[in-house]
């Protein structure tokens, strides 16, 4: 029997009206997801890759349920999240958890660190009032903070320190499925291979399944096992990681790929004449493939018709995924 993915997407949309007007109404809506698909087995790390604007933290949004699709469908260990009671729902939530951007923001500063990791513990009785302290400790100690922290608040601590509290408050429910939302964008460059290194021991150890959403090639190819590439609200190439990083197929991942800083000065501003100009209106997206007004391989046909993702065969025989109509062509 093939094994059941532990997320399933099909045709997921998550549009958001835009109101206006002297008396109020619908103007138009920004199409943040238009109709993804895709899967992540149990244990595996999916990166989701793309500018700003792509769409990537919305699809992780969805999957952790703090937001509902406005079309398409979730599914959890081939079950449709949708057609689940409240009962059954708030049982599964604790296995669906999200580490957020911004470590500060997600974490109330009213309360010290003790309150923030011990009362959705206690509630969803993962934990008992006998057995807390310890279970608080031995997360702290994965996460690689001491036990001190817990009578502090969160304006205490550094950048790197408060996403790791964000992190054992992710995992502190037990989680099988966690949405790490650019986890390390606001830390500084020496905090950032930390937390990669972390999340990819923590992993390795609890065979967690992850989705791993970034804006840079490099540190989403770091951690994970696939990768996905998202421009104006539709996946465009997906395939192994080590595919996708050394054998782009779509102009948009080649772009991103040649935007990548370059240690050698020598080499500096080499390939960025791939991505010119700022990404699409989300209300008003190009016709056809969406990367056509700046793709420097763009035909008529790539204007006519909306691509769909088509598999490539490679050496590797592994699937690798694209939608592009000019792939053999350039």
């Amino acid at each position: 029997m093939e094994n059941v993915p532990l997320i399933r997407v099909e045709d997921m949309k998550k549009y958001y009206p835009v109101k206006g007007g002297i008396v109020t109404h619908t103007l138009g809506y920004v199409k943040a997801v238009d109709g993804v698909s895709f899967s992540i087995n149990q244990g595996e790390i999916l990166g989701l890759v793309g500018e700003s604007g792509s769409g990537k933290s919305t699809v992780g949004r969805q999957l952790v349920g703090l937001e509902k699709p406005t079309e398409g469908a979730i599914y959890y260990k081939n079950r449709k999240l949708s057609d689940m009671d409240k009962s059954e729902l708030k049982s599964v939530r604790t296995n669906l958890q999200m580490i957020f951007q911004d470590p500060y923001s997600s974490l109330n500063p009213r309360k010290h660190i003790y309150e923030i990791l011990a009362q959705p513990m206690l509630y969803h009785k993962i934990s008992s009032k006998d057995t807390i302290q310890k279970d608080l400790l031995k997360i702290l100690d994965m996460v690689g903070l001491p036990q001190n922290v817990l009578g502090r608040y969160p304006h205490e601590f550094s950048g790197g320190q408060r996403q790791r509290i964000g992190i054992a408050k992710a995992l502190s429910l037990g989680p099988e499925f966690i949405v790490c939302d650019e986890p390390v964008s606001a830390l500084d460059v020496s905090i950032q291979a930390q937390i990669l290194n972390l999340l990819k021991s923590l992993q390795k150890e609890l065979n967690l399944t992850l989705l791993f959403v970034g804006h840079g090639l490099g540190a989403v190819n770091y951690v994970s096992d696939r990768i996905a590439v998202m421009y104006l609200g539709k996946i465009v190439e997906i395939g192994d990681a080590k595919e996708v990083f050394n054998n782009p197929i779509h102009p948009y991942t080649k772009a991103l790929l040649e935007a990548v800083p370059v240690p050698d000065p020598e080499e500096a501003g080499r390939g960025h004449e791939l991505l010119q100009g700022d990404i699409g209106s989300s209300m008003e997206p190009p016709k056809g493939c969406r990367f056509h007004t700046r793709c420097p391989y763009a035909a008529d046909c790539c204007s006519a018709e909306e691509p769909e993702l088509k598999e490539y065969a490679l050496e590797t025989g592994k699937g690798h995924y694209a939608a592009c109509p000019r792939i053999m062509e350039i």
